[in-house]
């Protein structure tokens, strides 16, 4: 066997029996495509957009409205995980960029 058809062999997808039979493969610890899975990623997409604006100091207001819906949907998949550190991680999270939000409101 050449080197080629090794690194191709090493690239593989293993079987299903290989999988289960392995300590070296890992699956997801999530199902896929179930609700929390959708807000999960969804709420995950929303965060990163809020970084992009965030890193290139463009529109602050919609920054922090992307921020607060992005914790929003984690406070959501906390709950229905029922992890409590997420739980009052997002929590807070979305407190104080709530605060900011009602600051830019309201002009102060």
């Amino acid at each position: 066997m050449t080197l080629k058809d090794k690194l191709i062999k090493k690239q593989e997808t293993p079987s299903l029996k290989e999988l289960e039979g392995s300590k070296r493969w890992y699956k997801s610890a999530t199902p896929k495509f179930t609700l929390d899975w959708w807000i999960k990623w969804t709420a995950s997409l929303t965060l990163l957009s809020a970084m992009v604006l965030r890193g290139a100091q463009q529109f602050p207001f919609i920054d922090l409205c992307l921020s607060f819906a992005g914790c929003a949907g984690w406070v959501i998949v906390s709950i229905m995980w029922k992890d409590r550190a997420l739980i009052m991680l997002n929590t807070t999270a979305c407190i104080i960029l709530g605060m900011g939000i009602i600051r830019a409101v309201a002009g102060g």
